[in-house]
């Protein structure tokens, strides 16, 4: 699916080549320019780039030049201004209020010298100051200008290749699993969104929290009555004052915010109409191979998986008599399910269409994932060293993202819901950290519980996660169509009602619907059979990495799955072609209309196949123009069922109709 913004930006680079290359040309120096670079979004920008070149929209060589020449020229500024300026460029905003910025840069050269001009390059916190650090230094411009070349070129080369190598293997990608790749790449964003969440609030607290600690102690002072209960937390004599305060000042940011997002959903009195816009679009997504992969995800946060691991954690505290850390343990797990469920009872928010009975506001699982990973990370993380400290909450945020993402995709819940359920559980393992570090001051050796408690969690995950993906998708399946259809209405005049196309942005999966089939399949698929065709049952993940075996003869090689309307095709039917790369398929889904006397009725696209190995790797059979002549083949098949073929009146497409019920 090619995204709006690419159809513009690849029209517009048609009409304007040079200027593609100045555009190119400006991303690229303003990364290496110093102060600027900081918040140029270089890699995105240059990945876009690449996804252009691959589609050949942009020349390669040129767009390589000119990314190396606009990176080369700003790191020459760059290097100008820490040459003409000299020392003095400290004393200068913005690197007199932030010195750190030209101290990481001075380090990494003092360390490394010339090399850490191609180092930077690939560095982005210290990229665009380096090479002011070299001028500073009065470097020899021969000492520095070849190196700073050299790097430009490999960088360029690396920040444009991902994107080139996607650009050429685009039509590859939509054909691996007809939206797999949006879902991967999405459930990535997130993850990698949350991860940086995460890391750089941790980051900003460590750094800040003793000035933040300096300013609560001032507040007490000067607020006797109110302070007196602030300062219970805070004193300057523990150790763990600096803590408390970080998981307080969480604590008020979470509680405004949850309350905020449950006053706005009650005051709507239902789902806000962003839920709805994600709803809708993670729905589209659906596809047989992201299906069992996002169900196995979703079940992460079922009890299989995470009781588990917290009786394994519960049982060496109690082992080890941490007496306290297992009554907040325990009280974290109980009341937080109580609550949560208590939560879901009280709160009577309608749920998707998509989802059954269970799944409400807030979201158990991802509450539940989200106190039992967040209060075991506030158990183990004091006793880890330094910087880190962060990972139990780095893993945190991945495992509940990850269950969030699978419910979301499913259809399971709002975002509301999860969002509601990651908030709440923040708020509740917050109270208990602030309890638990106030009164526990002693140390314990984390290293076996975190062994037992991760690894637990991780068997109990692969020993549950294939065993309830079918009956968890299940649950999930598309729902039956509502509009009803005499079968004579279908017969006469009907059938233009239902689409011409694939519903697909791209224009390239706009495969034309030129069958539609009323009865059972059973007659149809024995007179293809009889006719040479063959049925290919629905290719999973394996078939797909097997992909990859060059060894594999041509016509072994699978055909992947593709959806109509996030249902996953019923019948998928191959024959050989006239050559040894090419064959035909008949693909068959459910179609999105009853017909009044219960006959079932499906859509079908018929499809000329060519193997094709895009970047010389996987071996994958993508549809090619025929003319209509793997349309004739099915038609010439299917001559002794009842039919008629017309063009469609939207799109023209010859649509041959079909019935099988009643027939041999």
């Amino acid at each position: 699916m090619e995204p709006a913004w690419i159809e513009s930006a690849t029209a517009w680079i048609a009409a304007n080549p040079i200027a593609a290359g100045a555009v190119i040309f400006l991303i690229a120096f303003c990364d290496a320019l110093v102060i600027v670079g900081i918040v140029v979004p270089a890699l995105p920008l240059l990945f876009a780039v690449g996804a252009l070149v691959g589609l050949g929209h942009v020349s390669g060589p040129y767009a390589l030049a000119c990314a190396t020449l606009g990176a080369f020229i700003g790191d020459g500024l760059s290097y100008w201004v820490g040459y003409r300026w000299g020392p003095q460029l400290r004393s200068r905003w913005p690197f007199s209020r932030y010195p750190q910025w030209l101290d990481r840069g001075e380090a990494l050269f003092r360390r490394h010298g010339s090399m850490s001009i191609v180092i930077a390059r690939f560095v982005g916190a210290v990229r665009p100051f380096v090479p002011a650090i070299a001028g500073m230094l009065h470097m020899p411009m021969r000492r520095y200008a070849l190196p700073s070349l050299g790097a430009c070129l490999v960088w360029s080369l690396a920040f444009l290749a991902p994107g080139w190598a996607l650009g050429k293997s685009y039509d590859a990608v939509a054909a691996v699993a007809d939206r797999l790749a949006l879902v991967l790449a999405a459930l990535a964003l997130t993850i990698g969104l949350v991860w940086a969440i995460v890391l750089y609030t941790w980051r900003w607290f460590a750094a800040h929290a003793d000035n933040l600690l300096a300013r609560a102690l001032y507040w007490t002072r000067h607020h006797p009555h109110l302070g007196r209960y602030a300062a219970a937390l805070i004193d300057p004599n523990r150790p763990e004052s600096p803590s408390l305060l970080m998981l307080a000042v969480c604590l008020l940011g979470i509680s405004w915010a949850w309350f905020t997002l449950l006053a706005s959903l009650l005051a709507s009195g239902g789902p806000l109409a962003l839920d709805h816009t994600v709803h809708e679009f993670m729905w589209g997504l659906r596809n047989p191979l992201a299906d069992r992969l996002m169900a196995g995800l979703a079940s992460l946060g079922d009890a299989a998986v995470l009781g588990p691991a917290a009786a394994v954690a519960l049982a060496y505290l109690i082992w080890r008599k941490r007496w306290m850390a297992a009554a907040h343990w325990l009280a974290a797990l109980v009341f937080g399910l109580a609550l949560t469920s208590l939560l879901e009872a009280a709160i009577d928010m309608p749920r998707p269409p998509t989802a059954p009975a269970g799944f409400g506001f807030p979201s158990v699982a991802v509450t539940m994932c989200t106190i039992v990973f967040g209060f075991f990370a506030v158990l183990i993380a004091r006793e880890l060293p330094g910087r880190t400290r962060v990972w139990p909450y780095l893993l945190a945020g991945v495992v509940t993202t990850a269950v969030g993402f699978a419910r979301l995709y499913l259809g399971a819940h709002w975002p509301s819901d999860l969002v509601g359920g990651t908030l709440f559980g923040i708020l509740w393992l917050l109270i208990l950290g602030i309890a638990y570090r106030r009164h526990v001051a002693r140390s314990f050796w984390m290293r076996p519980l975190a062994w037992l408690f991760y690894s637990t969690f991780v068997i109990a995950a692969l020993w549950h996660a294939p065993r309830s993906a079918d009956a968890l998708l299940a649950k999930f399946a598309a729902a039956t169509p509502t509009t009803v259809m005499a079968q004579d209405e279908w017969w006469q005049q009907g059938w233009t009602d239902l689409p011409a196309q694939r519903n697909e942005r791209d224009q390239r999966r706009r495969w034309p619907l030129d069958l539609q089939v009323a009865g059972p399949l059973t007659p149809l698929q024995a007179r293809l059979q009889a006719q040479g065709w063959r049925v290919q049952p629905q290719a999973n993940w394996i078939d797909t990495v097997g992909l990859l075996d060059d060894d594999k003869p041509t016509q072994r090689q699978p055909v992947l799955p593709a959806t109509l309307d996030a249902q996953a095709e019923t019948l998928l039917m191959l024959r050989d072609g006239d050559h040894k790369d090419e064959q035909y398929a008949l693909r068959l889904w459910p179609a999105p209309v009853l017909l009044g006397d219960g006959t079932p009725l499906w859509l079908g696209s018929t499809q000329t196949l060519h193997l094709t190995k895009p970047l010389g790797a996987a071996a994958l059979w993508l549809p090619a123009s025929d003319d209509g002549h793997a349309h004739a083949l099915v038609a010439e098949a299917l001559k002794g069922l009842e039919s008629q073929q017309s063009p469609h009146p939207h799109g023209a497409t010859q649509v041959l109709r079909v019935k099988t019920a009643g027939k041999p």
